[in-house]
């Protein structure tokens, strides 16, 4: 873990309700995709766990939603304003179980880390399908992105204005070697009962201090609770036990 202070290079609306900033700054403690960063907002007690989308050089980027105070108030940013970030938080995704067929399921703003993800996989060679979940067509974001980078994209949205209709499960491939998952709990149930090989989710949970101290992100597994932002937010699809 590490604190320092990044400089916001661009602030900018990806859909009505999603934001992409980009950062300049100190990233040597970002090494994985599926990591995350928490930063402090002025006048706001508690910091934002913020997932990594890309990490190149000296650039960080990441993609949050206006649901409250805190995020309204990131959305007000301009370039030049400075954030103090906590970064290297997390143990992030582990590519070397991805296989020859991985897929890579995004729901809604679960979409991010599987960018740096599917970059990574993809500059060693492996060939990348992604499946990315939202409600309706106005909330799709990064298809684009990610079909630069060379994957396949497949979109489900939930009342089928746009791609397959459906949930995330409903745009699965009928093979894939390896799956890596990040969205909502009900997402990650759903494909934790939907997927017939191993895999990676990454769970996305309110924090406290995002380090472990305060025990207020746990979650239940076959070897005793594991703290999401200390143990995870990655967890093996054979390790998780979900709640009846």
């Amino acid at each position: 873990m590490k604190q320092s202070l990044f400089t916001i290079t661009e602030n900018r609306s990806l859909t009505e309700t999603v934001m992409e900033l980009r950062l300049r700054g100190d990233t040597s403690a970002v090494t994985t995709p599926g990591q995350f960063v928490n930063l402090r907002l002025d006048g706001r007690f508690l910091r934002r766990p913020i997932s990594v989308c890309d990490c190149a050089g000296d650039t960080l980027t990441l993609i949050y939603k206006i649901v409250g105070g805190g995020t309204r108030q990131m959305a007000q940013m301009h370039p030049g304003q400075q954030l103090d970030l906590l970064t290297g938080l997390g143990n992030g995704f582990d590519p070397a179980f991805a296989g020859d067929a991985p897929v890579l399921l995004g729901g809604g703003v679960g979409t991010p880390p599987m960018y740096w993800l599917a970059k990574t996989l993809i500059a060693r060679g492996v060939p990348v399908r992604a499946v990315l979940g939202f409600n309706t067509k106005s909330e799709v974001f990064y298809e684009k992105e990610l079909k630069a980078l060379g994957a396949e994209v497949t979109v489900a949205t939930v009342d089928g204005s746009y791609g397959v209709k459906g949930f995330i499960t409903d745009g699965l491939p009928k093979q894939y070697s390896y799956f890596f998952a990040c969205g909502p709990e009900p997402m990650l149930k759903a494909v934790w009962k939907s997927t017939s090989t191993s895999g990676q989710l990454s769970f996305e949970e309110r924090m406290g201090c995002g380090f472990g101290a305060c025990m207020g992100c746990s979650c239940k597994t076959l070897t005793g609770y594991k703290r999401i932002c200390k143990d995870g937010p990655v967890l093996r699809k054979e390790e998780i036990l979900w709640e009846a």
